[in-house]
């Protein structure tokens, strides 16, 4: 019993680990990075909601910064020339607007125009659809197709619509002021936009303030030639569309064509989504065969966009992989629908951008600012 208790007091006692020590081995630095990662996850979530909240000024600036980028090499043009730097702002913002109204002008009266001869090919067209239903392969008794008529009507005069279509009218008014808001942003963005930079930069000093002017640059580098170069494919995909619509004798060519031109602003499903309007509208008002004309040309100039056009006139303003464009175009559509779309995909840009700029892995980065670390090394 002695021998046996002697052994025991023998054994060695089992020792207390600090708190530290507990937080250094694997599970501690697994339970470590899990903490920051949700801390920058509720960080993001609350910033991203607190920005929704003033959406209406978020999105003009937003706007307005993509804009001033695009523009801004015609204004600096302008002052090369010698104007100045009111004038070269004011010619330049004059101009733009000017494009602006044009083109909402062109689809009003092509739309006012050709409305009424586009309402009744279209009720042929249901007509004739209604037929196919009745008699197709598949045939649909005239009951079920009146029933499904009664609910359409039903739902259209619905308490339900009414309060959409006032929603809508809130809608519009808050981009009526979205609109003005941008308009007068933008004038300052372009008459007064570095001495605004330079501003926001005076808390800065040394080699972080030269990273920083480095991110402003690349900034409207990449933006700037980002809308730049979508307008260019834009432009291209609506001369050939319209073209084709125009040809085939389609109603609503110029309209159709323009929301091609826009749609060509949401990467990867804006051009798609358009061409895919154009090909409805043209076989409602003449019929399958041109549709799957409409159709063919669509499918091609797509192919010559994403195979030719893109890589040679983008250039390296979008170094974005396809996935992320498109989770990108998921995000800002779920967070701020149409408009988020379009501002999606170069705001992500942008980020990459900026982190490239303070990674020093920038590839332009020593050529910009020599002062800063040369590319691959261990960032500041």
């Amino acid at each position: 019993m002695k021998a046996k208790a002697s052994a025991g007091s023998a054994a060695p006692a089992r020792e207390k680990r600090t708190p530290s020590e507990l937080w250094a081995d694997g599970f501690g630095r697994v339970g470590t990075r899990a903490a920051q990662v949700l801390l920058i996850i509720i960080v993001a979530a609350v910033s991203v909601f607190a920005l929704m909240q003033i959406k209406l000024l978020v999105i003009p600036v937003l706007i307005a910064l993509i804009l001033a980028a695009a523009i801004g090499p015609f204004v600096n043009l302008l002052r090369r020339r010698g104007l100045p730097g009111g004038l070269a702002t004011g010619v330049a913002f004059v101009a733009l607007l000017l494009v602006l109204a044009g083109v909402f002008t062109v689809i009003y009266f092509s739309v006012r125009n050709q409305w009424a001869e586009l309402a009744a090919q279209a009720s042929s067209g249901l007509d004739e659809l209604e037929q196919f239903l009745r008699t197709g392969p598949i045939p649909v008794e005239q009951a079920q197709l009146e029933q499904a008529r009664e609910s359409i009507v039903q739902f259209a005069t619905s308490s339900q619509v009414r309060s959409g279509a006032i929603t809508g009218l809130s809608v519009v008014t808050e981009f009526l002021a979205g609109a003005a808001l941008m308009v007068v942003i933008l004038f300052f963005f372009l008459k007064d936009g570095a001495k605004i930079w330079n501003f926001l930069l005076r808390p800065f000093t040394g080699q972080r303030e030269a990273k920083l002017r480095r991110v402003g640059r690349r900034t409207l580098e990449v933006l700037g030639g980002y809308v730049r170069g979508t307008a260019i494919v834009a432009l291209v995909d609506t001369v050939a569309i319209g073209a084709a619509l125009l040809i085939l004798q389609v109603p609503l060519a110029f309209p159709l064509a323009i929301i091609v031109f826009i749609g060509a602003f949401i990467p990867l499903v804006g051009a798609t989504v358009a061409g895919i309007l154009a090909a409805l509208v043209a076989l409602v008002a003449n019929g399958p065969v041109v549709a799957l004309i409409v159709v063919a040309v669509v499918i091609a100039v797509n192919q010559l966009e994403g195979d030719l056009l893109q890589p040679v006139v983008m250039g390296k303003s979008l170094q974005l992989h396809a996935l992320v464009i498109l989770m990108a175009l998921t995000a800002g559509t779920i967070l701020a629908g149409i408009i988020g779309a379009v501002l999606s995909v170069p705001l992500a840009a942008v980020a990459w951008a900026i982190v490239q700029v303070w990674t020093a892995e920038d590839p332009g980065l020593e050529d910009m600012n020599p002062d800063l670390p040369p590319a691959n090394s261990q960032p500041v």
